[in-house]
C-alpha cells in the first residue's frame, strides 16, 4: 500500500514539474506568440501520447476499485436490511403470541 502512495506522489509531482516546466518555458522564451503556441500544443500532444497508457491503466483501476466498493456497499445494505426484516419478524411474533397470552 505505502508503494502505491509513493508512486501516486511521484507521478503527480512529475506532472507538475513538467506542467510547471511547460509555463516556465513559455513565459521566458524568446520566440513569437505563435510559434510558442505551436511548440506547446506539440508538446502536449506528446505528453498526452506517451503518458497515455498510464492514463489508462489508472482510470481502469479506479473504476475497478469503484466496483467493488459499490458491491461491498451493497453487501452490507443488503445484511442491514435482512437484520431489521429479522428484527420486525421477531416482534411481529413476540407481539402475536402475546396476543394468545391469556
Amino acid at each position: 500500500m505505502c508503494k502505491d502512495k509513493s508512486s501516486i506522489g511521484f507521478g503527480v509531482g512529475l506532472i507538475l514539474g513538467v506542467v510547471g516546466g511547460i509555463v516556465a518555458g513559455v513565459l521566458y522564451a524568446p520566440k513569437s506568440g505563435e510559434e510558442m503556441r505551436e511548440k506547446v500544443k506539440e508538446t502536449v500532444c506528446d505528453l498526452a501520447e506517451k503518458h497515455s497508457p498510464a492514463v489508462n491503466e489508472a482510470k481502469k483501476q479506479a473504476l475497478e476499485s469503484i466496483d467493488l466498493l459499490k458491491y461491498k456497499l451493497e453487501k452490507q445494505y443488503k445484511k442491514f436490511s435482512n437484520m431489521l426484516k429479522s428484527k420486525k419478524m421477531r416482534k411481529a411474533k413476540e407481539l402475536e403470541a402475546s396476543e394468545f397470552d391469556f
